[in-house]
């Protein structure tokens, strides 16, 4: 069952077109990428030659907050934290130290943090945020469209928002209207860039 409303790939060659979907499917794939892509439109122009990628991506999570993966239980000068969740451990131990500094932080084991003598409420230190997700997103959507893009396809033109994204390669100087297809490859999906 494939998880994007719209996946179109439109090549000027009826072969290649095919060829790439089923290398861009792979490629979404492989970086789970299908599960935040709602929608993606892939235009490629041997001859000319460009390569278009235009798409609409899914509510990507908020950001991860100490409280998400932690419990912080205030005792007298020190507050302990019970890890429930290990995936954001070291963004969450470096955001302490840069903040309190590695004196007042000690891990005892892979579930526990103990923070001591830190000047912040246990409200405070429940709402930091430790990691953006939307980030690796998008580095990882770059990476994709890189690997899906044709060999010698170095100039390119990348534009990421929360919602819409557009990747333009060419082995040539981008021109305005290889820009101007990213407008119109919107349109074929009933969206604007």
């Amino acid at each position: 069952m494939q998880a994007i409303e719209y996946f179109e790939v439109e090549c000027t060659e009826k072969l290649g077109g095919e060829y790439y979907w089923q290398i861009a499917n792979d490629v979404l794939l492989d970086h789970n990428l299908l599960r935040v892509i709602h929608k993606i439109h892939i235009y490629i122009d041997p001859k000319i030659p460009i390569f278009v990628a235009v798409g609409i991506l899914k509510k990507v999570a908020t950001l991860v907050r100490v409280g998400d993966i932690a419990n912080v239980n205030p005792q007298e000068g020190k507050m302990t934290l019970a890890i429930s969740d290990e995936t954001y451990l070291a963004p969450m131990l470096k955001q302490f130290w840069d903040r309190f500094g590695k004196d007042h932080v000690d891990q005892p084991d892979r579930f526990t943090v103990i923070l001591t003598g830190v000047p912040a409420s246990a409200r405070e230190i429940e709402e930091m945020a430790i990691a953006d997700p939307s980030q690796a997103l998008y580095k990882d959507l770059v990476y994709a469209l890189r690997c899906v893009c044709p060999e010698g396809f170095r100039v390119r033109s990348e534009n990421y928002g929360a919602e819409k994204f557009s990747f333009v390669a060419s082995e040539d100087m981008l021109t305005d209207a290889g820009l101007a297809l990213v407008r119109e490859k919107f349109a074929l999906m009933g969206e604007t860039p």
